[in-house]
């Protein structure tokens, strides 16, 4: 039984990080580097909430790994002012991670589209 209550209070701080780190990043950090669409993909909390994993997609972004690097030097300011919003004992520290599912989707759908024009018998 606590092991389920655990996992599921995991689930709901790693959703709630998730929607408030969107917010943040797209709202709130003034860095020059940080350009594009940014969307937070997942959050992935270590059980005793010193550190957060957050996976990023980036979309039309002028440099994807100067962007990256914008989020990583502003994770002070995005890790106070998510202190400030939530109600945890300890702020995690925020780890980010490039997340590439979504262009690695778009390639999938693609060849398959490419493909599905190739076996289309023509009239």
């Amino acid at each position: 039984m606590q092991k389920s209550n655990n996992s599921n209070r995991m689930a709901r701080v790693n959703e709630e990080l998730k929607r408030e780190l969107s917010s943040i990043i797209n709202y709130e950090v003034k860095n020059s580097n940080v350009t594009g669409m940014i969307s937070v993909t997942k959050v992935k909390t270590s059980p005793d909430l010193k550190y957060a994993k957050v996976s990023v997609s980036i979309i039309n972004s002028r440099n994807v790994k100067q962007t990256l690097a914008g989020l990583k030097s502003a994770s002070g300011f995005i890790r106070s002012r998510i202190a400030e919003k939530m109600n945890l004992r300890i702020t995690p520290e925020l780890v980010f991670e490039l997340d590439e599912s979504l262009v690695y989707g778009e390639k999938i759908d693609s060849i398959l589209e490419k493909i599905m024009k190739d076996i289309k018998p023509e009239n």
